[in-house]
């Protein structure tokens, strides 16, 4: 259902959503029904992104396009609709390339494109704002850098992985020591960020991994410090101590934070004017509250839009 003035609860201004991929994308679909997209921007992981078969992929930035623009694979939140693997097969079956990592054939288009613009001189911001026009989003989609960081996983065992080969590849099994993003120091802010969260009325931190997916974003020189002037919610990714989807679990201790709504709070604690937890963990908002943090209790599992929308606008109007 596109964005209609006429069912706004409010004006929120202009807002920054910091954001990884498939709960973060679940959570933007709720968020553009309540919010002009011509007001908001999204800031999109890239410390994710590998270079497949020759050709830069970026995942959660892809994702978030593929949902927005209507094209994702509804059941597993990413990948697209009616997906073929006619080159994957042809890869692995005749030319005896390893498929751990496996690009559909719809996929391949959005890559090539991205790469080929990459090639010619483009930046990463301006290969994505062709792709995100494509997707005819909306709102403005920009990565978090247009330098390249990596998040790279030290496994108990000594070995130094990328970061989607230890969750696709090994499949998240190795326990995890260390997490770093490899060259993060030395990135800049993508042209466009800093500004957009210095002047935002909210910043939201989506429920996406906060270890992998808004780590790399917030150790981005500058990010935090941009933050601290903004007024900042979350969502929590984590219900009863669980994850939602995706591996948190696996790395929350690795930073030595709890897997709970409570843990993930604390790391951005600092930032936080307010943070949303689900009704399961109705009973620990006191522990939130006690970091300094404003804190609303509601249904965070976005079973449909309707519930993400009421999500985000809980998000818009807390503190």
């Amino acid at each position: 259902m596109p964005y209609d003035a006429r069912v706004r609860a409010a004006d929120h201004g202009r807002v920054v959503a910091l954001a990884g991929g498939v709960g973060a994308a679940r959570f933007l679909r709720g968020l553009v029904e309540v919010v002009d997209p011509a007001n908001l921007v999204v800031v999109g992981n890239t410390g994710d992104d590998l270079t497949r078969h020759g050709l830069r992929v970026c995942p959660d930035l892809d994702t978030v396009c593929y949902t927005l623009g209507g094209g994702v694979h509804r059941e597993q939140g990413w990948g697209r609709e009616g997906e073929r693997f006619t080159v994957a097969d042809e890869l692995a079956d005749r030319y005896g390339e390893d498929r751990w990592f496996t690009l559909g054939d719809r996929d391949l288009a959005t890559h090539l494109v991205r790469t080929r613009m990459l090639a010619e001189g483009a930046t990463l911001s301006q290969a994505t704002a062709t792709i995100a026009r494509a997707w005819k989003l909306g709102f403005r989609l920009l990565p978090m850098s247009d330098d390249e960081v990596t998040t790279r996983i030290v496994t108990t065992d000594g070995r130094d992985l990328h970061f989607q080969e230890w969750w696709v590849r090994e499949r998240a099994v190795p326990d995890v020591a260390e997490v770093r993003f490899a060259g993060v120091e030395r990135a800049r802010a993508a042209p466009g960020v800093l500004e957009a969260v210095g002047g935002a009325d909210r910043v939201l931190l989506c429920p996406s991994n906060p270890v992998v997916s808004l780590g790399p974003i917030l150790a981005v020189p500058g990010l935090r410090e941009a933050l601290a002037d903004a007024h900042v919610v979350g969502v929590s990714p984590i219900v009863g101590g669980a994850v939602v989807r995706g591996m948190a679990d696996r790395l929350l201790p690795a930073w030595g934070v709890e897997t709970s709504a409570v843990g993930v709070a604390s790391l951005y604690a600092d930032l936080l004017d307010g943070w949303v937890v689900d009704e399961v963990d109705r009973g620990r908002a006191g522990e939130v509250a006690a970091l300094g943090v404003d804190v609303a209790v509601t249904h965070t599992i976005m079973r449909d839009v309707e519930v993400a929308g009421a999500l985000a606008r809980t998000a818009l109007e807390l503190g």
